[in-house]
């Protein structure tokens, strides 16, 4: 069977076991729809959480980063990594004691305010609509390739998919449907990697193949890359970093805290029945999450060292990697190559005429590999790559079977799609339950409110389907600006209101839009107002990354700083909260019937 009637087989069938849950589970009420009427079983909840957690950005876009900027890449697997621990092990358990569905909720309630909550769904929706536009890129990117339609069609179809099991299943239905998505994406991530590991090392586990010697030969897989993209312009790929350390420090710590500040994740731990089942599922989702973080800087290390030696013969049979006949003739490149140029996100450019590709890095200030191209008559780099394409393509690269590369096209959509869907829940719930009913209309009917989130939903598909479109980076870099944006209005508000009994409604509001303000304003400067390109205005803060080499990714850990110090010190000029809101936090923090320890164990 050939490649596209085996990837539409195979895709088809996962979207049809989807759709089929989302019926099977539809949700009948509004704690079924926002909390999948807090039933669900911990280990299947860790499944979904996890599935929610990894989306595009970790499975299509994460490894792809990693293999561009080798060590500096792992501040992606640090930072979210961490968030989530962060987020499991100190925030979700007393979020959980609460009792309150969603994020604004909570901070509603705490903040005794309903100014406060309303305050906090404006930065849930422009976290989760950022983040969106991360996923609807990934689904664009897969599509594209796997359906052989153009990525904006790619994007049409995914807005439709979601919205048909986002909207007829609620909370419910996502979870349901988010377990089975998790199965097929593991094992698209985790199948290519052991083949591969095994062609490069002999090595059937590719955490262990990543350290071991290539197949054949007494020298590491990871020496020979370094060698290979060092001869090449590029930098070393064991000890490059993303900037100054100061960036690669505050960008990592930003992916942390905006993950913990992440509302899609919080809600999931109310959908188990008891605060216990919470932090088993919390575990639970750990060792899930853990399959595919571990397996990531594998995959890219490996994707990059057979990209390179697809293009460059020599980089596998050893010689002069400069060597005329070194270059693969650009009418032999594989098919691969063709399918995704056809995507627009892999270009070939012939510069020099040779009929050759030469990939290498033309604006390198290695002065060897300088004058080592230009000695070969080499006139620039001819091959672009997408990060957003390498782990999609990397089975292709490895001239894997037809069923793994379709296996990967449905991880990479079930990815994307499992986390849009989640992402949805918390953007209707939000709008529906936070806005309409908390703020707006108290007294609406379930029927209502279940209506206004539908359409909550559907508004948002749209304006996410347009910004995917035209996104402001890849899948990873436009996910990394929604965590600073969480991180710097929504994590300290959430923190504040669990460990601060004096924190008051005053205090929290000034210092969530304090953090929300000054992140985006530094954010649009280098990407335009609202994404929309051609009205960003670095010259007006300096040119780019003017504050310390801090990139706009990296900004959330400093809009955090700005939200805790405004907030404090408004606090301090404006009076306490009420004695029972002080009680509150007092008894959430001490578990119910919990005695202190008195004498020995």
């Amino acid at each position: 069977m050939d490649l596209q009637t085996t990837t539409y087989l195979v895709v088809g069938a996962s979207f049809a076991l989807y759709i089929g849950i989302a019926i099977w589970a539809r949700a009948g009420s509004t704690s079924e729809f926002y909390a999948a009427g807090g039933s669900v079983h911990p280990v299947m909840n860790g499944m979904a959480t996890a599935a929610d957690w990894m989306s595009a950005a970790s499975f299509i876009s994460m490894a792809g980063l990693i293999a561009n900027m080798g060590y500096g890449g792992g501040l992606f697997l640090m930072g979210w990594t961490g968030g989530y621990v962060l987020l499991a092990m100190l925030l979700a358990p007393y979020l959980r004691k609460f009792g309150k569905f969603t994020v604004p909720q909570f901070i509603g309630d705490r903040f005794y305010s309903k100014s406060a909550s309303t305050v906090a769904v404006v930065c849930l929706l422009t976290a989760s609509l950022t983040y969106i536009i991360g996923q609807m890129t990934g689904v664009g990117v897969a599509f594209s390739r796997f359906l052989n339609v153009s990525s904006d069609t790619g994007i049409y179809i995914g807005q439709a998919i979601v919205f048909l099991y986002a909207v007829f299943g609620g909370m419910k239905g996502i979870t349901y449907t988010q377990v089975a998505q998790y199965i097929v994406l593991i094992a698209a991530y985790i199948i290519p990697a052991v083949f591969i590991s095994l062609q490069l090392t002999g090595n059937p586990l590719p955490q262990l193949g990543l350290g071991s010697d290539m197949s054949g030969t007494d020298v590491s897989l990871l020496a020979r890359l370094d060698q290979v993209v060092t001869d090449l312009g590029f930098g070393k790929y064991t000890t490059t970093t993303a900037g100054s350390t100061l960036n690669m420090f505050v960008y990592t710590m930003s992916l942390m805290i905006g993950t913990a500040g992440l509302p899609h994740v919080i809600m999931r731990f109310f959908t188990v029945p008891t605060v216990k089942d919470a932090r088993s599922s919390a575990g639970w989702a750990l060792v899930f999450i853990a399959l595919l973080y571990t397996t990531a800087p594998a995959v890219a290390a490996m994707a990059k060292m057979n990209l390179h030696g697809t293009v460059n013969t020599a980089v596998a049979k050893g010689g002069d990697l400069y060597a005329p006949e070194a270059s693969i003739v650009a009418e032999e490149r594989p098919d691969w190559m063709k399918r995704w140029e056809k995507t627009g996100l892999l270009k070939f450019e012939d510069k020099n005429g040779d009929g050759r590709i030469q990939y290498y890095n033309d604006k390198t200030k290695n002065a060897d590999a300088k004058a080592k191209a230009d000695a070969a008559g080499w006139k620039g780099n001819e091959l672009t790559v997408n990060a957003d394409i390498i782990v999609l393509a990397n089975p292709e690269i490895a001239l894997l079977p037809n069923w793994v590369i379709a296996l990967v096209a449905a991880g990479g959509l079930a990815a994307a799609l499992s986390t849009a869907a989640g992402l949805l829940m918390a953007i209707s719930s939000a709008v529906s339950h936070d806005l309409v009913k908390g703020v707006f209309a108290p007294d609406i009917s379930e029927k209502n409110e279940l209506l206004a989130g539908k359409i909550a939903m559907a508004v948002a598909i749209v304006i996410s389907g347009y910004l995917g479109l035209n996104p402001p980076g890849f899948a990873a870099g436009t996910v990394a600006l929604a965590f600073g944006i969480a991180a710097s209005s929504l994590f300290p508000a959430i923190m504040m209101g669990i460990f601060s009994k004096k924190m008051n409604k005053e205090g929290a509001m000034a210092g969530m839009l304090a953090g929300l303000f000054i992140t985006l304003f530094y954010v649009f400067a280098h990407k335009g107002l609202f994404f929309i390109k051609g009205t960003d205005f670095v010259d007006m803060i300096g040119g780019p990354n003017s504050f310390f080499g801090i990139t706009p990714e990296a900004f959330g850990a400093v809009g955090a700083l700005v939200n805790f110090i405004v907030a404090f010190l408004v606090d301090k000029v404006t009076k306490e909260p009420p004695e029972h809101i002080q009680a509150l936090v007092e008894s959430v923090r001490i578990p119910r019937g919990a005695k202190a320890v008195d004498g020995a164990h």
